[in-house]
């Protein structure tokens, strides 16, 4: 088989499989809404179970509830007959996939359902099967048939339960008002996480770390002070009110002047006040400060105007938030 006749089999597996999402997709009804209705006002855990590669699809469905503000996790349903059933409680929803509805091993979850009378939802093809008929809510996965060119292997189903276990997850979002901010508190280890939960005051110099002299300070002792603090730059402050900045770029310019360094104050080189965030603003606002204005060190000021500290670029790279 030569790469265009790949490329033509990859071509048939996509247009096959968004046929099965077109075909899935004119399927939603009120029956969707329910679903939604009865996951929202579960006081439990949504408990997402399936067998083979619709099992699969269920792991990941209940990964996507659990990190968008829905309680849930994945149930085998073969270790359920061998007490993992002790899992699920009646404060609990159940959502069931299988594409034929015949699954045994998720058939025989219907009577734990039944006896504590925990709703159960299914995704399946087959509105006449047995796990149809014995659900509260049926959502319906509807494809011609499988990319697989056998129409054996789950392909065109598997993808099509997937996305309406998306459309689940992203409707419940919605509903619960879920944002930015709450996706990242379950995600402090990633990078959305860093970027939404880090603050610039977890990662910048305090205290006797900040690089900082008077406006009367030499500049040959002010060079001492960069130096020492291994910022690259110095505040120059009075009462801990910030006047402004010098930096190596100050430095280099001043030895262009031939400025004697013994002699003259740092203050008379002040040129404006510096860029600065406040305590409690995002280390990812002070990442795009510093890359818009090209530096790499910025002054972090109390609400008061006061020094607070000051953050650095490599505190942005080694937390990850760069």
């Amino acid at each position: 088989m030569n790469p265009l006749s790949f490329q033509a089999k990859a071509q048939a597996v996509f247009n096959n499989e968004i046929e099965a999402l077109h075909r899935t997709q004119k399927k939603l009804d009120h029956h969707f809404d329910e679903a939604c209705e009865k996951i929202l006002a579960c006081q439990g855990r949504v408990i997402v179970t399936g067998i083979g590669k619709s099992g699969h699809i269920a792991n990941k469905i209940a990964a996507t509830f659990a990190s968008t503000g829905t309680p849930s996790f994945f149930v085998h349903p073969a270790e359920a007959q061998h007490g993992d059933l002790g899992m699920i409680t009646a404060q609990d929803v159940i959502l069931a996939l299988s594409y034929s509805g015949k699954a045994p091993e998720v058939l025989a979850l219907i009577p734990h359902a039944k006896r504590f009378k925990i709703p159960l939802i299914c995704i399946t093809n087959d509105l006449d099967s047995p796990l149809a008929k014995n659900s509260d809510i049926c959502l319906l996965v509807d494809i011609d048939k499988e990319a697989c060119p056998l129409n054996l292997a789950p392909t065109s189903s598997t993808t099509a339960m997937l996305v309406l276990g998306d459309a689940l997850a992203v409707g419940l979002l919605n509903a619960r008002g879920f944002h930015e901010e709450n996706f990242a508190i379950f995600h402090p280890g990633g990078n959305l996480g860093k970027r939404l939960l880090v603050r610039v005051e977890d990662l910048m110099k305090t205290g006797e770390d900040i690089p900082v002299v008077s406006p009367e300070t030499l500049l040959h002792e002010t060079v001492l002070e960069i130096s020492k603090k291994r910022l690259g730059m110095t505040v120059i402050a009075e009462k801990q009110k910030v006047l402004g900045v010098f930096t190596d770029g100050d430095l280099r310019r001043a030895f262009e002047k031939n400025i004697d360094f013994k002699k003259t104050p740092v203050k008379e080189l002040l040129h404006g006040k510096p860029k600065a965030l406040y305590v409690g603003e995002l280390a990812a606002k002070a990442a795009q400060v510093m890359q818009q204005f090209k530096i790499t060190a910025l002054v972090i000021l109390n609400p008061d105007e006061t020094l607070a500290g000051v953050l650095h670029l490599h505190a942005l790279l080694d937390s990850g938030v760069l």
